[in-house]
């Protein structure tokens, strides 16, 4: 599926679709002869509610904001206190991220524009004490709601509780703040991923949140989780299946609220602001790659043909922000849906993927790597499991006796077993393919300026994948694991060393092989020869055929 971004006809963009809501645009005629701001300009003066903020996307968002929105008044993060970490603590961490050197070079005091608001999602009425309900509800400009749980394996209450019930309860506070233009939801491309093509429209829920929020008040934490799997029905987990019910939720508030709906696919790596490869987590394909890098990984069950539907984080954030101007500026009738993908405009797959991540770790290794980088993907559940025995388990039985007879603590199997959960949560995703309709994301990008389209891109068709998947190996290696770029001829050598190891080992392998099988067969010895002799005469063939042919 392919999609034109530029030069869309908007004639007749705004017609109904059969669930009866808008696909691209229902403009209110009074904002249709409107001059238009541009992104920067519209947010200048703007106190900003962004949820989310200490996470991934979210550290994302406010440093965009503060960089290319310079004028922009105030960021209120919600923000709530960890165990032995207060709320100033994790602010002040976050700002001293490399993510902000930009924005510090430009403006050293930018940290006085941020202002968290202590916070907990869990609790009844996100925990805002009184006074902050007061100062966001009279001062909040545009909410972004980022925050959510990602976990895959998330309980369900948990999970209903930190997707659903806690936007339900920002939408309430939402409904309270005077000047609010814009509130801009964050969901996901997989939140109706029963589907095979999805539509830029949000479908029915499958069941109502609200009662399905009174059945599982009174219900045991057990059994609430024997009758998840009843519940989610035909979805992979309980992220996908929160997250379309709060998209429903989101909805519902349409009449009352300017609201936008981002669904970004899999968010990994930066493209290009503030730096090419820039991420900080294990999350998502970040741990598949670096578990690959160290050679830890060797085999994963993907389909090499399916669609890897990466989307860089900074198109996601760049897109939400042009999300917020559009909805701000022209208020349509009901909230648009953006399907943030890559898939239907410049598809890679999975097995280009692991061509060009072995690749970049040979040529750019991580450091003390268990085994030389050489992963395999395969659809075919069989094979994925002689595989796992073969070059997961055995490895780890072995490293860990000698642990163990060394005098230290058993650890491989441990790391296996976490990392064949991760990798069984992710099959879902690919092993298959989904087309996503992108007609609102086309027009949102032929409504901005060209200047905001250089400033805020979200054109993946401008996505080199070999470069970007490069950056975003490299980036794994010093943003993540913090590794030195100048240590990488050590990293060399000792790949080489590993090469040498594993050579030896096969050779002796062979050895033990031939003394203990072949040898005392006569049989053994005579198949031996005939198969030794059958590859010469196969590489005499073939030197005699590339003679001929020079």
């Amino acid at each position: 599926m392919t999609t034109e971004l530029e030069g869309q006809d908007l004639d007749g963009l705004g017609e109904q679709t059969a669930e009866g809501q808008t696909t691209v645009t229902d403009i209110c005629s009074d904002a249709a002869g409107r001059s238009m701001a541009s992104i920067a300009e519209y947010y200048a003066g703007k106190s900003v509610l962004i949820t989310g903020a200490t996470g991934f996307m979210g550290k994302v968002l406010v440093e965009k904001l503060l960089r290319s929105c310079p004028e922009v008044k105030a960021l209120y993060i919600l923000v709530r206190p960890k165990a032995g970490q207060s709320m100033q603590q994790r602010v002040s961490d976050m700002m001293k991220c490399k993510l902000f050197d930009r924005v510090r070079e430009d403006n050293p005091d930018f940290h006085q524009k941020i202002i968290p608001i202590s916070s907990e999602l869990m609790q009844p009425g996100l925990a805002i004490s009184p006074e902050d309900v007061e100062k966001l509800t009279a001062c909040i400009n545009i909410v972004f709601h980022c925050a959510a749980t990602i976990r895959f394996d998330e309980p369900l209450k948990h999970a209903l509780q930190l997707n659903v019930i806690a936007t339900q309860q920002l939408l309430s506070l939402a409904q309270q703040m005077h000047h609010l233009e814009a509130f801009i939801h964050i969901s996901t491309a997989y939140a109706n991923c029963n589907r095979k093509h999805i539509d830029e429209v949000i479908y029915p829920p499958p069941v109502e949140p609200k009662k399905l929020i009174e059945s599982l008040e009174w219900m045991d934490d057990g059994i609430v989780r024997d009758i998840t799997p009843r519940l989610i029905g035909d979805r992979p987990n309980t992220y996908t299946y929160t997250k379309a019910l709060a998209e429903y939720v989101v909805q519902q508030e349409q009449d009352k609220l300017n609201i936008g709906i981002v669904r970004p696919s899999i968010v990994g790596a930066s493209w290009q602001e503030p730096f090419p490869g820039w991420i900080d987590n294990f999350n998502g394909p970040s741990g598949v790659f670096i578990a690959a890098g160290k050679g830890i990984l060797r085999t994963m069950r993907a389909n090499n043909d399916a669609v890897a539907d990466l989307i860089p984080v900074d198109v996601v954030i760049n897109l939400t922000l042009a999300a917020g101007w559009y909805t701000a500026v022209h208020r349509p009738k009901t909230a648009l849906v953006y399907n943030c993908t890559t898939g239907g405009i410049n598809p890679f797959h999975w097995g280009e993927i692991e061509y060009h991540v072995m690749s970049t770790f040979k040529r750019n290794p991580l450091e003390q790597a268990f085994r030389r980088p050489n992963a395999n993907i395969t659809s075919n559940y069989l094979i994925n499991q002689y595989w796992i025995l073969v070059s997961h388990k055995f490895p780890a039985l072995i490293y860990d006796l000698f642990l163990r007879l060394s005098g230290q603590k058993p650890q491989m199997m441990r790391i296996f077993n976490r990392l064949h959960k991760a990798i069984g949560l992710l099959e879902y995703f690919s092993n298959q393919d989904w087309e996503w309709n992108s007609e609102n994301m086309s027009m949102l990008m032929s409504q901005l300026t060209p200047e905001d389209r250089k400033t805020f891109n979200f054109d993946v068709r401008q996505l080199n994948w070999p470069e970007y998947i490069e950056n975003y190996c490299i980036g794994t290696k010093k943003y993540v694991l913090n590794e030195d770029m100048s240590d990488i001829p050590a990293a060399r050598q000792h790949l080489r060393k590993l090469r040498n190891i594993r050579y030896t080992f096969n050779t002796l392998l062979v050895v033990f092989i031939w003394r203990v099988f072949i040898a005392r067969s006569q049989m053994a010895r005579n198949i031996w020869y005939f198969v030794v002799s059958l590859c010469f005469k196969f590489l005499s063939y073939f030197r005699a055929s590339s003679t001929l042919t020079n």
